[in-house]
């Protein structure tokens, strides 16, 4: 089934674990852990069913990212297609079978888990570009027919997602291979004319989005003109957030959290809860993880040969940050909410194991950096 050598490696279990990148293994721990005290405050100070359900994943998929890391890059290299396929006909499955929540139908029910596949595209998409960049010279790269596949590659999923329809992860899966694309060394004018593009169709793909889509775009430019209702999530967001200070109110002090002001507390809104709680100084805490996060992974792209390593660490790196950037410029009322959850710190099976996948593939480009793809 598997390529000889394709798992295995040279190096040894003990070796492996003194090749793991410390100050990644743990900045996502210590993040893990702060998402314990969080989910914790979400149930009421109480262990309840989001905080037990919450460390049982991250335990189990903090020991995937471990065990994924012990494969070798040449693994992902050779069924990266595979995995992009898989991951499409879950996504097909999901518009005919799928579990259906508050209007979206994004889940397949496993029976141990409600798997949302567009989650696991996030990762999919890198690992189908990359691979695809690693076999084309760079002077190909900017050739038209060279072109035609990324973007169906791109475009099926985001199609599929926007469907659901859940605008927020189409978005980020079609910014996951975007960055491929631009690291590859695609230039400039292509994404201008895509703009372009982007722009006339945008009156026309309005007029299909649902009446709660365009309530949010219309809040986002105008929070106050429903302040009870599109607007409510946003604004009681703000006060949360400004009422924490630069210490906070203190760990399950946070009155609009405690009094249920703010809902999607445990999800979307996790950040806005642990700012109250812990302020100005907290939030620069969990801000700074991701950064250092994001900077390893940018570094271990540093240290590897290979061109599908590189594209896979520095891909990832980039969205990584994106999707904390999108989530908190949301719950900031930057940008207008679409539901994208922060990364490990958010209540959710899914994200968690698709953040969980692809860092360790990045710990893996690492670990195996000096045994080339073949």
């Amino acid at each position: 089934m598997f390529k000889p050598g394709s798992i295995q490696s040279h190096l040894s279990i003990r070796e492996k674990i003194l090749s793991l990148d410390l100050i990644l293994f743990f900045s996502v721990l210590t993040l893990g852990i702060i998402s314990f005290f969080a989910m914790y405050s979400t149930d009421a100070g109480e262990f309840a069913y989001h905080t037990k359900s919450h460390i049982i994943r991250f335990i189990v998929f903090f020991t995937l990212f471990i065990v994924i890391s012990f494969f070798k890059t040449n693994f992902w290299y050779n069924w990266s297609i595979l995995v992009y396929l898989g991951i499409l006909i879950l996504l097909i499955l999901v518009k005919y079978f799928g579990l259906t929540s508050s209007g979206s139908q994004r889940w397949l029910n496993l029976y141990f888990l409600n798997l949302q596949p567009s989650e696991l595209m996030k990762v999919g998409l890198i690992l189908f570009l990359a691979k695809y960049y690693h076999r084309i010279s760079s002077s190909d790269v900017n050739k038209i027919k060279f072109l035609i596949r990324p973007i169906i590659a791109l475009i099926i999923p985001v199609i599929l997602v926007i469907t659901q329809p859940d605008l927020g992860t189409a978005f980020l899966i079609a910014i996951s291979g975007a960055v491929v694309v631009w690291l590859a060394g695609v230039k400039m004018k292509f994404f201008a004319y895509l703009s372009v593009i982007f722009l006339a169709v945008a009156p026309i793909a309005i007029s299909f989005l649902k009446p709660y889509q365009k309530s949010r775009i219309l809040t986002f430019i105008d929070p106050s003109r429903d302040p009870l209702g599109a607007g409510y999530q946003i604004t009681q967001s703000k006060i949360a957030i400004g009422s924490g200070g630069l210490f906070g109110k203190g760990f399950l002090n946070g009155s609009q959290s405690y009094l249920d002001y703010l809902p999607e507390k445990h999800t979307d809104f996790i950040f806005t809860l642990f700012s109250e709680e812990f302020g100005f100084f907290g939030s620069c805490l969990v801000l700074g993880l991701y950064i250092l996060i994001t900077w390893r992974m940018v570094a271990i792209g540093n240290m590897v040969r290979e061109t599908f390593s590189k594209l896979f660490c520095y891909s990832f790196a980039t969205a990584f940050f994106v999707y904390v950037a999108v989530n908190m410029g949301m719950v900031l009322g930057l940008i207008p909410i679409v539901g994208a959850p922060l990364p490990i710190l958010s209540y959710g099976g899914s994200s968690m194991m698709a953040m969980m996948f692809g860092l360790g593939i990045v710990m893996g480009c690492k670990i195996h950096r000096d045994h080339p793809l073949g």
